[in-house]
């Protein structure tokens, strides 16, 4: 696929770009990325946690390029001022490009404009350059599960990271 010029524009999900984000994600997925194994044919980004409304696409000169979801981890009310990056993937040809740094960002304002007051996320340890990515977009490092996941005969940490999302709050005005 060619890569697009132009700048990143992020907007919210819909039904019809579902083909183009399963295209993507499946484009990325890899034992270094994800522990699921792969999707049964057929598979449909929608059909599953994600949904089209707490979904974000990133394209770049009209192309999709990357997307975003996010949800709430739990129904309980006490745990409401959560949300939690359940996928993201970003094509490889806009990838170290601003294309995931602006996801990011957009999925934080997202987060805080539906009373979000932290973004949590998760990350194997053999993935350094989404663990980079996450640093530098404000996101520490909680809690690792040493070993969680084996994975093509080793043994690989679950990170867990979160980052606070006062500054979006007070950029929107909320309390």
């Amino acid at each position: 696929m060619s890569r697009a010029e132009g700048p990143v524009e992020i907007r919210t999900a819909t039904a019809a770009d579902e083909p183009a984000l399963t295209a993507i994600d499946l484009r990325t997925r890899s034992t270094a990325v994800t522990p699921a194994p792969d999707p049964e044919p057929g598979f449909a980004l929608f059909d599953g946690r994600a949904r089209p409304e707490e979904t974000l696409i990133a394209t770049v000169g009209g192309e999709p390029a990357g997307l975003i979801a996010i949800a709430r981890p739990t129904e309980l009310e006490s745990h409401r001022h959560v949300f939690e990056v359940i996928d993201m993937a970003v094509a490889p040809e806009h990838q170290r490009r601003g294309v995931g740094r602006a996801l990011l960002a957009a999925a934080a304002e997202m987060a805080a404009t539906h009373g979000g007051r932290r973004l949590t996320l998760r990350v194997l340890d053999s993935n350094p350059g989404a663990r980079a990515l996450y640093e530098g977009c404000g996101f520490e490092v909680e809690g690792v599960l040493r070993g969680e996941f084996l994975l093509d005969g080793a043994y690989v940490d679950d990170v867990l990271m979160a980052r606070g999302l006062s500054a979006e709050l007070e950029r929107l005005g909320s309390p």
